[in-house]
């Protein structure tokens, strides 16, 4: 996994402030407000202080007067910046982590199936919701903690200064040893919460796997063990936690201890220096206020630290989606495919995937015609269905070249050339909602109506209207209310609404029974007609009536030609038609 420093992730992180950088500038005014109006009671004290030992005659109700007005307008001034800080600072993060959430979710649905096929969804969705919630508070309090800091460390330093120089230079030598023990424990911190972040998205994906497949894990009595890995991980987690406290624990606790140390130096040396009378009473006391008020500043940025490294891992977790490899993309000057013709052609296509190099097609050539229904058959692992997925370029070939109409697929976006093709394979995806919302899929804009007359031609409709709530039927987490031969019929509905020129069926009713099967044999029959269809099939009795069947093997295409002509060759495909009609 990548790793960036800290200048390259806050480099990357500041293009968003942009949007909001008035936002950004008015909350550093008003941290300015804040900050002058909590240095100033000092100065008050030290003047009130003073002119009493001096000449207490002096200090009269008016005097009195002026400095209680004087203090209500700057907490007045103070509340009031305190509100736009609390409130609109706070909406800035929140819009900042928006708009990266919408960036980082537009490049995933960039990204190729390579990349999911080698990160887990837990993961993925860690990245995009937990890990960008602290980069609300980050993206607030970051530049606002650290103006306030320079701010008070700056007057307290010019105002101690010209009360006792020797006084202010131990106190101000101390502070550097306490920067440099929160940077030195800053990166334990990181590397903690890093493993923490990782720990959490591996719980995510344990939890997403076990209840997707809670079937199986009730069908196989395995509610233990899996509560047994989930133990596991939750206790792993746990330990990574307990390392994170323990550093920001002993930070606390070094911080305490320099913080001791300054008032003990202003409680001996001070108390020396006003024996002296090196230092008047009021010079002492606004001393202590200026030392407690640099304190709780650095404590403030001691503790900011933790968040600091939330903010910074989550950052650097989103500029890892970010930077995940596009593989799929349009090349320059590819163009709009329009309503194709479905001429399909292979040309010496080999292929292996990516990330592992295990190639799975050799010199693959084959040529669909318009308006052909072609099946492939052939042994498992053979490649049928990698081979149908380059169509669409779910991946990319990694040799020769796929047409459409004589045009290379590379020069068609990747909009136009998959609205063009649909799908429907064995494992039918359907999103939660209603049958309808489902079947609207296919088509951006559609009607009700259309919907209807989709679900009609694919022999939905009947099966959807004896249902309680018909078309507004809730299907469930994928579909899980619906029968499998529902299912397929309700995808087929979707293809039907989008209408494409060609279509790739993927063993679509391999797991179905037999009633199913021939339902959606039927609809997909229809769903065919008039256009380029490719099969893949593993029960050969559903592609006897193709145009043409091909075999493939781990050899390319091994056999080619109608059922008859491959019936009568004697040869693989005559083999696994004799063996699938003995296991009938």
């Amino acid at each position: 996994m990548k790793e960036y420093s800290l200048k390259e992730v806050i480099g990357r992180f500041m293009p968003y402030f942009k949007k909001h950088k008035w936002t950004l500038v008015l909350d550093l005014v008003f941290a300015s407000l804040t900050t002058v109006c909590e240095l100033v009671l000092p100065a008050m004290l030290k003047y009130i202080t003073n002119t009493a030992i001096a000449d207490t005659a002096s200090l009269t109700i008016k005097t009195a007067g002026k400095l209680g007005i004087l203090y209500l307008a700057l907490r007045i001034m103070d509340c009031l910046a305190q509100f736009y800080m609390a409130y609109n600072g706070h909406m800035m993060g929140v819009r900042i982590e928006t708009d990266m959430r919408t960036d980082a979710y537009a490049h995933l649905q960039k990204l190729s199936n390579t990349y999911y096929n080698n990160t887990k969804v837990g993961q993925i969705m860690g990245r995009i919701t937990n890990d960008l919630f602290d980069v609300t508070e980050f993206a607030h309090h970051c530049p606002e903690e650290f103006l306030i800091a320079i701010i008070k460390g700056t007057v307290s330093f010019v105002v101690l200064i010209r009360i006792n120089v020797p006084l202010t230079l131990i106190l101000f030598l101390l502070i550097p040893l306490m920067v440099f023990v929160c940077i030195k424990i800053h990166g334990k911190f990181k590397k903690a919460q890093q493993a923490q972040r990782i720990q959490v998205g591996e719980l995510n994906a344990r939890i997403e796997d076990s209840l997707l497949g809670q079937k199986v894990v009730k069908a196989f009595t395995n509610e233990d063990l899996e509560c047994e890995k989930f133990a596991e991980g939750n206790v792993k987690y746990a330990s990574i936690k307990r390392v994170f406290y323990r550093w920001m624990s002993l930070n606390n606790a070094f911080t305490r201890l320099l913080d001791g140390v300054m008032y003990l130096v202003v409680l001996v040396y001070g108390t020396f220096l006003l024996g002296k009378g090196k230092i008047t009473a009021g010079d002492l006391v606004a001393y202590v206020l200026y030392i407690s008020t640099l304190i709780t500043t650095v404590r403030r940025i001691v503790d900011y630290v933790e968040q600091f490294t939330r903010g910074i891992t989550g950052i650097e977790r989103f500029l890892q989606i970010m930077d995940a490899d596009i593989e799929i993309f349009d090349e320059p000057g590819a163009v709009t495919m329009g309503k194709p013709e479905g001429l399909i052609e292979f040309k010496d296509v080999t292929f292996e995937y990516p990330d592992d190099k295990n190639r799975v097609l050799t010199d693959i050539s084959l040529t669909v015609h318009p308006g052909e229904k072609l099946a492939i058959v052939g042994p498992s692992g053979s490649g049928k269905t990698t081979l149908c997925n380059l169509i669409p370029r779910f991946y990319d070939v990694t040799d020769g070249k796929i047409t459409i109409d004589g045009r290379n697929i590379k020069d068609y976006t990747l909009k136009s050339l998959r609205g063009n093709i649909g799908m429907v394979q064995q494992d039918v995806y359907l999103f939660s909602g209603t049958i309808l919302d489902n079947i609207l899929y296919g088509k951006r804009g559609a009607t009700r109506e259309e919907a209807i007359s989709a679900a009609r031609l694919a022999g939905a409709h009947e099966f959807i209207l004896s249902l309680k709530d018909g078309y507004d039927t809730y299907v469930g987490e994928r579909g899980v209310k619906l029968s499998g031969g529902q299912r397929q019929r309700i995808s087929i509905a979707r293809l039907f609404l989008k209408d494409p020129s060609i279509i790739i069926l993927d063993e679509a009713t391999s797991s179905l029974d037999n009633e199913s099967e021939f339902a959606v044999a039927e609809s997909l029959n229809a769903l065919a007609k008039g256009r380029t269809t490719i099969t893949i099939a593993h029960r050969l009795s559903s592609i006897k009536n193709s145009d043409r069947i091909v075999v493939l093997t781990d050899d390319g295409i091994v056999e080619e030609g109608n059922h008859e002509t491959l019936m009568a060759q004697k040869g693989l495909y005559h083999e696994l038609y004799t063996i699938a009609e003995r296991l009938k």
